[in-house]
């Protein structure tokens, strides 16, 4: 069995050099749907800067997860403008180094001073970390773009996915020279509104119903070692570590881990329900989800099927997406070839495909579609660099 954990120096040329258990495919380049599999790995940047005097100063917060370390690696790879990069992470990581593009960075341990002169603060280390520092970063007047779910359904907090809803944060920006946070949505959200919104735009949603299939990668980088240690440990006859769910996952499905509620959903399917209706600034869209957990590194698939005002059929639906910002359409009847997981692992763009009339319903006022997008990058690190951008 080839082995997923790789030194991430090669890190898609980006100059990160760290360790990660992170693992991604390369696609063949193949035709799929008229568009060539190759445009998931290679899309026009939006920056092309890097270190810079006129750039603003950056930290990211939670440096040596799963999320901190693609932060990283996307700020090279977009060539994000920066004048300073301060790196911080809790006390036991504090002293260790990393090499980044050229330069070598000592991680610092994160304390109440630490945003003193930073324009951007990249936070992902959790909601209890990001509750005690991001309003004391804002209020040294650093613009915090959160990754965790402290801030995401606080009033006057925008909860911003850039290719849906990049409006909500027009009145945040670096030349204001005032501090302010900014919500990443939880990564299952931004994965299925980066496929509806731009149907929804269309012919309006009246109701969306998510089934998700979500990869180890949500949980972490200790549960991405951990899948691949009990993979490894079932192959070889051995009882599974089960540290991380308490239960075997090699191998095994299972509902999400997340708490489940007082009206029977978890945390994580109320967060899909919720954060949509926040994000379309529509209180009355009708929001389901159910939400497992897949024996998948890093990327998360999802079947979502949307009921509309207004007709759409499958056609015209599957032309909206082709153009889409961010989405590919991968979804070759013929061939039986659409969307996994493994293809999309490391890459931006969200994938499309089973794009189909829902026969349930009369007329063409319904759809079905398969979603897979990576959870460490568009799901997390990619959306928060790209309202970074945003801001300059």
């Amino acid at each position: 069995m080839a082995a997923l954990s790789v030194q991430m120096g090669a890190l898609a040329g980006s100059g990160v050099t760290l360790r990660s258990s992170v693992y991604g495919s390369k696609l063949s380049g193949r035709k799929i749907q008229g568009i060539s599999a190759s445009r998931i790995a290679s899309r026009p940047r939006a920056v092309r800067m890097g270190l810079t005097e006129s750039g603003p100063s950056v930290a990211v917060v939670g440096v040596t997860g799963a999320v901190g370390q693609e932060f990283l690696a996307v700020l090279s790879e977009r060539n994000f403008p920066y004048s300073k990069l301060k790196l911080l992470a809790s006390k036991r990581s504090a002293g260790k180094h990393i090499s980044f593009e050229g330069r070598d960075y000592e991680i610092e341990e994160l304390t109440k001073e630490s945003f003193e002169g930073i324009d951007i603060s990249l936070f992902s280390a959790g909601g209890s970390i990001s509750k005690e520092y991001g309003p004391l970063a804002a209020e040294m007047g650093s613009i915090v773009v959160d990754n965790s779910s402290a801030f995401r359904m606080v009033d006057g907090v925008p909860l911003i996915v850039p290719e849906v809803n990049a409006d909500a944060m027009a009145h945040i920006k670096l030349s204001n020279k005032k501090g302010a946070i900014i919500a990443n949505p939880n990564c299952s959200t931004i994965i299925c509104l980066m496929a509806a919104t731009p149907l929804h735009r269309h012919a309006k949603v009246k109701r969306m119903v998510v089934s998700t299939y979500q990869a180890a990668s949500g949980a972490g980088a200790a549960a991405m070692a951990e899948l691949e240690q009990q993979t490894r440990e079932v192959l070889d006859g051995q009882e599974p570590t089960c540290n991380i769910f308490n239960r075997q996952y090699a191998f095994n499905l299972f509902s999400h881990n997340s708490a489940v509620t007082g009206n029977g959903y978890n945390e994580e399917e109320m967060k899909l329900v919720k954060e949509t209706r926040k994000i379309w600034n529509d209180p009355e869209v009708l929001v389901t989800a159910t939400c497992i957990r897949v024996p998948v590194m890093r990327a998360h698939a999802e079947s979502i099927n949307l009921q509309f005002e207004r007709e759409l059929d499958e056609n015209t639906a599957r032309e909206i997406l082709s153009k889409a910002e961010g989405v590919v359409v991968v979804d070759d009847r013929s061939g039986n070839n659409f969307p996994t997981p493994l293809e999309v692992s490391s890459k931006d763009d969200v994938a499309v495909g089973r794009i189909r009339k829902d026969i349930s319903q009369k007329g063409n006022f319904g759809l079905d579609i398969f979603v897979c997008g990576d959870q460490i990058r568009k799901g997390a690190a990619l959306n928060a660099v790209q309202i970074a951008e945003k801001l300059l």
